[in-house]
């Protein structure tokens, strides 16, 4: 069965943002689309119902909260499918708790959409203790996008439709961490700057190792630069064979002295999408988050995907 992109709905701005992206992402991919919405009775998102101008006046034989579901599903394939016409949509309302039902969602995806508030927690009914089960158990790629931010693509000079795939879009940027340079964080970064006709930006952090003692190497200017040539070096290694996959992709390599969030945070300004990646870990206890990946998801000023790799 063809994988979906789903995309994770709750009438916030932030849930429409990234219902908005997950459209534009299935189109370039030439994936249906499947909206997804995780009601409860007490649910956040349903609290909140009123002040989104949502009616939550119930059908007859449905509950308030699956009048809301259904309306809240249905309003954002209404206005996606006039936005992106030809897309294959389809919608769908689950009763359950979000993060047990979207982890199960997420096996089935290409990627998992999500809204989010980059330094507060996820929109809606993915706040708190949802957001990060989601983010830190899915074993699928999960991408965080927020309300307010710019297109990822702009049109080409007239066509004026930010529904048209072919879009001069912005780099694709990729967190590499050397020492575990995955195939499943790779393979994501070079066939989402393939989908977009976009450069593949992919940027290495390292740092000077720390001296204990009386070093005299430490002290020769040319030790930096050395120990520089070395990491751009094995940065040129890991990427060859992958330039040859996908001979159409450029790209930029950028090995920058410094913590890598920091750079990444930065580079994220005049990016389309930053990719990054997390261990899977499956002991029951622990966040599963690392700090880099923690810091760009609150930090970063473009959707961030967060691929899962052993």
């Amino acid at each position: 069965m063809s994988r979906t992109v789903i995309a994770a709905v709750d009438g916030s701005a932030e849930s429409l943002a990234a219902a908005d992206w997950a459209a534009h992402e299935a189109q370039i991919r030439r994936l249906p689309l499947h909206l997804l919405h995780v009601w409860q009775d007490w649910s956040r998102a349903f609290a909140h119902a009123p002040f989104t101008g949502l009616d939550t006046t119930p059908c007859e034989g449905a509950t308030a909260a699956q009048h809301y579901a259904e309306q809240v599903t249905h309003d954002a394939s209404d206005r996606l499918r006039a936005a992106y016409p030809g897309l294959e949509i389809s919608v769908e309302q689950v009763h359950g708790r979000p993060a047990k039902v979207l982890l199960s969602a997420a096996e089935k995806a290409e990627v998992l959409v999500v809204g989010s508030r980059g330094l507060g927690g996820l929109a809606g009914f993915l706040t708190g203790s949802v957001s990060l089960p989601v983010i830190a158990h899915a074993e699928r790629p999960v991408v965080a996008v927020r309300a307010g931010e710019r297109a990822e693509c702009e049109p080409l000079p007239g066509t004026g439709d930010h529904g048209d795939p072919k879009g001069q879009c912005l780099d694709v940027v990729l967190g590499l961490d050397l020492s575990r340079p995955c195939d499943e964080l790779l393979a994501y970064a070079f066939e989402a700057a393939a989908v977009r006709a976009a450069t593949l930006r992919v940027v290495h952090g390292w740092s000077v190792p720390v001296v204990e003692g009386y070093d005299p190497a430490a002290a020769d200017p040319g030790h930096g630069v050395a120990l520089g040539l070395r990491e751009a070096s094995a940065l040129t290694d890991v990427l060859r064979s992958w330039r040859g996959k996908f001979p159409q992709v450029e790209v930029k390599e950028q090995c920058l002295v410094g913590r890598p969030a920091g750079h990444l945070v930065e580079a994220s300004k005049e990016a389309s999408l930053l990719v990054v990646g997390r261990r899977i870990r499956r002991a029951a206890v622990g966040a599963h988050i690392g700090p880099v990946t923690h810091a760009v998801l609150h930090h970063a000023t473009t959707p961030v995907a967060v691929v899962p790799h052993l």
